[in-house]
């Protein structure tokens, strides 16, 4: 079922999305080559708690940590391990935490030191794409609209769009109604409407759009092997389009 949440939620969701930025800023300035996944995730618990706040992710579904840390081509959900980054890695950092009963989730993609020009690209697109949809966003529109503008401006850039994971909507749990598909997919398609609070997430590969399980049972990969990137927001369905809650 999707809800629709009052204008006092939504102003819970944006103090808890605020917090949410700022961790993710601090988290960011922590990456580099020779910390460790374990570290980034530590320090993110650390941070959630001085905030007031409770991670989402931690025992959710059997997750044992707060933070996903998902390198290279690995593209979501990894457990953080004793494993260090090194120069030249890309790092997907994707966080969420409860605040006064609310949930607000977030993700970025960051390089660490000097990266590949096909690395740098490929953060750059996935994050314009995630720029660009939130643009377009507004009441009416169908969620096989959202994807298929998501699916075709990756693809223009010549990259492929993961089809087995998608955006999803978010409030009291973490995961609700609706599924947003980063493709045009009508079979479960819903509409937006003023009040809904979602989570637009493309995730965007250098190679084939196919994915597999992780070895450590939680994460997924690329098939292919190739670099994958991935960046979330947190979003209101207002009057005027999307208004976005994980940001400063």
């Amino acid at each position: 079922m999707i809800t629709i949440k009052t204008s006092e939620e939504i102003q819970i969701m944006t103090e808890g999305g605020k917090i949410l930025a700022k961790i993710m800023e601090e988290l960011e300035k922590q990456v580099k080559a020779g910390i460790t996944t374990k570290e980034l995730d530590r320090a993110a618990e650390a941070l959630i708690l001085k905030y007031g706040a409770k991670p989402s992710f931690k025992n959710y579904k059997g997750f044992p940590a707060c933070l996903c840390t998902s390198i290279n081509e690995k593209l979501v959900h990894v457990v953080p391990s004793d494993s260090a980054l090194k120069q030249g890695d890309i790092i997907s950092l994707d966080l969420g935490l409860l605040y006064k009963g609310f949930h607000a989730d977030m993700a970025i993609t960051v390089g660490v030191g000097k990266i590949s020009k096909k690395a740098k690209k490929l953060i750059k697109t996935t994050k314009e794409s995630l720029d660009f949809i939130i643009k377009k966003i507004k009441p009416g529109m169908k969620t096989s609209q959202v994807g298929s503008l998501i699916e075709n401006f990756i693809k223009k850039r010549g990259f492929g769009v993961i089809r087995e994971l998608c955006g999803h909507g978010i409030g009291r749990n973490l995961h609700e109604e609706p599924q947003l598909p980063n493709y045009k997919d009508v079979r479960e398609e819903a509409v937006l409407k003023e009040g809904m609070t979602i989570c637009l997430e493309p995730m965007v590969t250098l190679g084939d759009w196919r994915i597999k399980k992780a070895k450590d049972g939680y994460g997924f990969e690329t098939k292919d092997g190739s670099l994958s990137a991935h960046f979330e927001h947190t979003i209101a369905i207002t009057k005027k389009g999307a208004k976005i809650l994980t940001v400063l």
